[in-house]
């Protein structure tokens, strides 16, 4: 007796929840997450109750990616500008130009292996010219997608902590 009054319950409880209007792909269309009702569709048919729910967890990017590129890229050029520039200036003159059987490939003989002196030129008084702006500036952008690409997907590093 029992068995049978479970099974009636049971019984009671699927028929009446297919008697909610159940949706079809023809009048659900999304924009984004969020259901957008269709024209042709009939607003009673897509109206199924939902649960009043707190507002669910969306993601955010915490840091703006235009200000932490800006920030990381200035950054860099400014190291590379005022800390760096006598360090690399200093080893490049060390190492000299490529020679070969004890001369330079120029008075070897090779009239194009000149440096191309009006491309490295600038008004800067130290000499910061457009091969240092581009090599910097690259740096400062490859460690701001690696602050963004880290941020983004959870990962800590915990360096100060």
């Amino acid at each position: 007796m029992a068995h049978a009054a479970s099974s009636s319950a049971l019984m009671y409880f699927t028929s009446t929840a297919s008697n909610r209007p159940t949706p079809t792909p023809s009048i659900i269309s999304f924009q984004g997450l969020k259901p957008v009702a269709s024209p042709r569709a009939k607003p009673s048919s897509l109206a199924l109750p939902i649960p009043h729910r707190s507002r669910p967890a969306t993601v955010r990017a915490e840091l703006s990616a235009p200000l932490v590129i800006s920030l990381s890229t200035g950054l860099s050029l400014f190291l590379g500008r005022f800390v760096f520039f006598n360090f690399q200036r200093e080893n490049v003159a060390k190492q000299g130009l490529p020679e070969q059987n004890g001369k330079t490939h120029f008075e070897a003989g090779d009239v194009r292996a000149q440096e191309y002196v009006s491309l490295l030129k600038s008004n800067d008084p130290v000499g910061f010219n457009i091969v240092d702006v581009l090599a910097w500036g690259s740096i400062g952008h490859i460690v701001a997608y690696y602050i963004l690409a880290t941020s983004s997907n959870g990962y800590d590093p915990k360096f100060f902590g």
